[in-house]
Order: structure tokens, then sequence, then C-alpha cells
């Protein structure tokens, strides 16, 4: 073992999709190993593009520009790390892109020398996140003792990190100003390109940006269960538990997806249907979308909420 933590690979990570939930939670588990970690840069137009160009069309926007950012790490480290997420249990299932994405992403870069590395996340399989890291340890030639400990470790360090962003987000509800709730993945409002522009003139233009995917996600899957109790994805489940939880407190709602979002679609349009008492925009994002345009809907919106409250006339 000590000659193979001499010769630790290196482990690239690319900054899309799952990375945004589990950004704490990889980086302690392989930093704890004592593994090397190189992380994509954040997503500009050039990363988009060429993910695009990998892409079939019918491919969802956020795992276009996934497939972008793993291009940007061929050939720079000795593994790209794409775990596979299927689910956590009964009605806590990812999006079978997080499901597929591993062997979609081998099977796009088959050509190339590049080797990937997974770890298989399936409750209903019994494999659980604890069992799939102990796994991907070995893989990596560590012992199960010392996989483990680096999982315990990720786990502590990521909900530490979690409660103090919920915190924030709490604190945040005080400021004075309108406040608009973004209801959005993670990997979608966080994204420097495509989502981040979007926070970042609501700030501007003095509204104070609230994110529905923080907050406390065992108290949102609770209030969730009298929305929908059929929905089975997990971070869909969240989303909507945290708009009922927070719908009183904001001035208005922003339903934020990237598109063809196959389960945003489907939960958009029934908080549409169910929330009557908050203006909603619904936003969709995609490939060809200009900043220009959707700071337009942002205005216009922003406009209707205030002459609503009698802030215009």
């Amino acid at each position: 073992m000590d000659n193979q933590k001499d010769k630790c690979p290196t482990i690239g990570i690319p900054r899309a999709l799952l990375y945004h939930r589990f950004e704490t939670l990889w980086k302690t588990y392989f930093e704890t190993l004592g593994v090397t970690i190189m992380v994509s840069p954040p997503t500009n137009r050039e990363i988009l593009e060429s993910g695009a160009a990998l892409a079939i069309d019918e491919t969802c926007l956020s795992a276009k520009i996934y497939l972008g950012h793993v291009q940007t790490l061929i050939g720079k480290c000795d593994y790209i790390f794409i775990p596979r997420y299927s689910n956590l249990g009964r009605q806590e299932a990812f999006c079978t892109r997080f499901e597929g994405i591993y062997d979609q992403t081998r099977n796009i870069f088959r050509a190339c020398d590049q080797k990937f590395i997974s770890c298989n996340v399936d409750v209903r399989k019994k494999c659980t996140e604890a069992e799939a890291y102990a796994q991907l340890g070995q893989s990596l030639g560590f012992s199960v003792k010392e996989a483990r400990r680096a999982y315990e470790a990720a786990v502590k360090a990521d909900a530490k990190e979690w409660k103090a962003r919920v915190q924030a987000q709490e604190e945040a509800y005080k400021k004075p100003g309108m406040k608009i709730l973004i209801v959005g993945h993670s990997y979608v409002v966080e994204d420097r390109y495509i989502g981040k522009p979007i926070t970042d003139y609501l700030e501007r233009i003095g509204v104070v940006p609230l994110r529905a995917d923080i907050t406390n996600r065992s108290a949102a899957l609770q209030a969730e269960k009298d929305f929908s109790p059929t929905c089975r994805w997990l971070m869909s489940r969240e989303l909507i538990g945290s708009v009922f939880q927070q719908k009183e407190k904001v001035d208005g709602v922003i339903l934020l997806s990237a598109f063809p979002c196959g389960p945003d679609s489907m939960v958009n349009e029934l908080l549409t249907r169910r929330i009557k008492d908050v203006p909603i925009l619904n936003l969709v994002l995609d490939a060809q979308s200009g900043t220009a345009g959707v700071e337009t809907r942002l205005e216009s919106f922003i406009d209707i909420i205030r002459f609503k409250e009698g802030e215009m006339v």
C-alpha cells in the first residue's frame, strides 16, 4: 500500500451535473485518501459548444455541458471520475441520466486512451453509497478500512458545509427588498455560464435571489409528501417540498430548467397548477439562449411583481 500511495493517480472531476451536489463529499474523500484531484474549469461557451457537438440533439443541455467538461479533462489526468447514481432507496431515484452517464461517456470517448473510474450507488440493489465508495477506494488500490475512513470523513465535511449553506440562506430571508425563489437543480443554478448570470442580474437590480435547492432536505422531502406521493425523483421531490415551505416568504418564483429536462417538464407544470398565490416565471434555458433575452424576461417579471404589490402605477 505504501508503494501505491507513492504512485497515487490524478483524478479528474467534471464541474457539472452531480458535482454541484457532491463537491465537498468527493473532494474530501479523495483528499483524505491522498489522491490528487483536477476539476475542470467553469463552464464557458467553448465547453458548451464542444459538449453539444458530442451529443445527440435530444440530449438535455446539462448533459451536453457535462460532456464538454469531460472533454477538457481528456489526456490531463489518469482517471476521470464519473459516478453512477441510480437511487438512495425507494422513491429516492435519480434521473436516468445519472445512471447512464458513465456508459454514455465511455462510449463517446471510446477512441481515446483516457481511463474512467466510477462507483455504483444503487440502494435498491443492496449497494449503499458507503459500500460504493468502499469499492471505489479498493479499485484505486486502497484497503477497505482506508476507503471507509475517507468516506466517513467526507460525509462529515459535507454535512457541516451543507448546514452552513442552509443557515446562510435562512439569514438571506431577513434581508430587505424583493425576494425571488429560484427553483432549479444545483447544476443549473450554480453553473457559471447558464445559471449564475441569472442570480447575478437579480442582485444587480436589487432583488434578493433565494434557492429552493438549498434547504433542509429531510424536511423538504417530508413536506413534499402532501404534494405528490408518487414522484420518484429525489432531487425533484426536494425542490417541490422546499417550494411549499418557502412560497409564503417570497414575492415571486422562478422555475429554472435546462431544455429538455423530462422530470422538470412534469414537475414545473404541476407546480404552476398548484401555486396560485405567488407570481411564477417558467424559464427554460437552451444552447441558443442569449443573456439579453433572459434579462428582458426577468425584468418584465420583476415589473409585474412590483405592479402587483403597488410599487408601480
